[in-house]
Parts: C-alpha cells; structure tokens; sequence
C-alpha cells in the first residue's frame, strides 16, 4: 500500500500503521499589500523535529474537536500575533516526520489568507520571518510542502484571497 507526499511521490505505508500518529493541520499563505507572502523560521527547539532553521507558512495542527477556521486563526495568532480573515483553500500537503522518536503522518490544507496588519509578534516556536517575493524565496532555507504551495501561490497559480 502506498501513500502520497506533498511532492506527489509514493512513499510506502508503515507495515503497522499502529505506529503513526495521524494529524490534521491549517496553513495560512498570508499575503500583504506588496503580493509578498509571510514565512516563519522554525527555532531550535525539541518540537522543532529537524526542521529548525527552515521557513515556512504559519500555522499547525487542530486540537481534538477544533473548528478547522477556529483553529487556523488560533495558530495563526499564537505564532504571529495576526488576526486572519480566511480565503479560499489552495493546496492539501502531506509530509511524515519523526518528532521526538515518534511517527507522524500531517496532512495539512492551504489557505490564502489576508491580514489588516504586517506587524509580526512570534512565538518561542519561530526565531525569525520574512515577507518573501518569488526572487526572494529561493534564496531561504524552506519546508516543504509550504514552501512549493507559496511558490505555486506568488505565480499565480492559484486565485487570489
């Protein structure tokens, strides 16, 4: 049995799918006036399962019983200080890291997203942001597949929030 990344790649299944946890998670592709889309810089931390130092689009996973809209805005607040009003969805990822020893299978959608404000308060989760424009996007560390959907977003590919 086979399971498909963010890339569109088939990646194998765990034999005893018992061992991976599953999450759902929202990202926000917050655009300001300029057309540049916001990116988070992941900080060294222990939740950080080897991402630290990569940028991308805020947001995470729903809690047990979350509203996905509730809890999109919620992590976007909590990691960027923004209130959010939420557009369209773009694009659904997958990725399956190993977090503290643990399995996990994300599945997470995309959504344009739109901010009164750029003023960007982080959290202890991310050490750094940037307002990326497509030239300056490639020259950033970047997680995938945030960084693939900001990209697809920046050209055009999808409609605007």
């Amino acid at each position: 049995m086979d399971g498909r990344n963010g890339a569109g790649r088939c990646l194998p299944m765990s034999a005893n799918t018992a061992e991976v946890t599953q999450r759902i998670a929202m990202k926000a592709v917050i655009a300001n006036a300029n057309g540049e889309v916001l990116l988070l810089r992941v900080a060294d931390t222990d939740k950080a399962g080897g991402n630290a130092g990569k940028y991308g689009a805020p947001g995470g996973k729903l809690k047990p019983g979350e509203a996905w809209e509730e809890g999109l805005k919620r992590e976007v607040k909590e990691e960027t200080g923004l209130d959010i009003v939420v557009g369209r969805p773009l694009q659904v990822g997958e990725w399956r890291p190993v977090v503290q020893g643990r399995q996990l299978q994300i599945v997470a959608v995309f959504f344009a997203c739109t901010s009164s404000t750029t003023e960007v308060k982080l959290s202890e989760e991310n050490d750094a942001y940037a307002w990326v424009d497509l030239d300056s996007l490639g020259q950033i560390v970047r997680l995938e597949p945030d960084c693939t959907v900001v990209q697809n977003y920046l050209q055009g590919s999808y409609e605007k929030a």
